[in-house]
């Protein structure tokens, strides 16, 4: 009998879904925060924000649009789609990591296929996001080191440079293993599983090449990396402007913080699905740094959850219109092709 092992269908074994574990161990870990610290208490201090939870989802849509500019930036002029097509893949990649369980590959994934729709070449599509990745995990940690400096202000202590030491480290080599072929290596390995070559239409060693092309161009990675820090410190009013509508006001400075180092918690779950339970645990956490309530720290938290909703349903949607209108666009040109080989003389 034939059993499914995450996503590969193994003949005569069992189904091993190691692939949920991830979202069932954060469903677990959410649900007894909340329960621990008072459903009643998180609640109302969610409903304290009412309307206030609509602009916060607003305002995340300037951050979307500056990481969108900085990964525009690092495309030549030349063939290079105008900028609301980057604003719409970056939507659709937010959308799609934020509400699926795609362990934040996904979302990159839809953002290929919208820049090749908007007529860049498989190989370039696929480099430039890669190659956006790397800034933004740059620009992050340059802003995880302004949030560990405002912790050490306000702790009184000296600046723990180690994680961010780790993070410059690793994210050296991140860069180190593209520049050796490793984006090649992954995507032939994808091509025996996912046959992913099908519509990339392009070989492993060409896109290898694509990156490091695209590395060379210094100027461009410097805008990008500029454009993406501007975006998460933009990011922290989203922070000091939910706050407010809680009825907890902070200064720019503690929103910084809670906002760099939330986001370093976020990202270093990236196995489960919206960091569920994982970012709301790291939330008290700095929470009770910056003496916030639990309840508090909790609905900051949800706040964030119900923007991904908001403005994630509707990306989710936009995709699957585009992904219908992509198949619907091949699928007539089989049939033009067909009608014109029949009627050839």
């Amino acid at each position: 009998m034939e059993a499914t092992r995450l996503g590969k269908v193994v003949p005569g074994g069992r189904a091993r879904p190691l692939a949920s574990l991830p979202l069932l161990l954060g469903v677990a870990l959410f649900t007894g925060l909340i329960l621990y610290h008072g459903a009643a208490e998180v609640g109302a201090a969610l409903a304290a924000a009412g309307a206030g939870l609509v602009l916060v989802a607003l305002y995340h849509l300037l951050p979307i649009a500056l990481d969108a500019i900085g990964w525009w930036c690092v495309l030549p002029a030349p063939g290079r789609p105008k900028i609301r097509t980057f604003v719409f893949a970056r939507w659709v990649g937010y959308s799609v990591n934020g509400l699926l369980p795609v362990m934040q590959i996904g979302g990159n994934v839809a953002r290929v296929r919208i820049l090749m729709r908007g007529g860049v070449p498989g190989v370039r599509a696929v480099a430039s996001t890669v190659v956006d990745v790397t800034t933004l995990v740059f620009s992050q940690v340059l802003f995880a080191l302004l949030g560990v400096i405002l912790l050490a202000a306000r702790l009184g202590a000296d600046t723990p440079a180690g994680p961010v030491l780790v993070g410059i480290a690793l994210l050296g080599g991140f860069v180190l293993a593209q520049r050796r072929g490793f984006f090649g290596g992954l995507v032939r390995r994808f091509e025996r599983v996912a046959r992913v070559g099908d519509w990339l239409a392009a070989s492993a060693e060409a896109i290898d090449a694509a990156v490091g092309e695209l590395y060379q161009r210094r100027r461009a990675m410097a805008a990008a990396t500029a454009w993406h820090l501007a975006s998460w410190v933009v990011g922290a009013g989203e922070v000091w402007l939910a706050l407010r509508f809680l009825g907890r006001p902070v200064d720019l400075a503690t929103a910084l913080l809670v906002e760099s180092l939330g986001q370093v918690v976020r990202s270093s779950a990236f196995a489960v699905p919206g960091a569920l339970g994982v970012q709301e645990a790291g939330y008290l956490v700095l929470g009770r740094t910056v003496a916030l309530e639990p309840e508090t720290s909790l609905a900051l938290s949800l706040i964030q959850r119900v923007r991904d909703l908001i403005l994630g349903l509707p990306g989710l949607l936009a995709w699957w219109l585009e992904e219908g209108r992509g198949r619907g666009a091949r699928q007539m040109s089989g049939v033009e092709g067909e009608v014109t080989s029949e009627c050839r003389p």
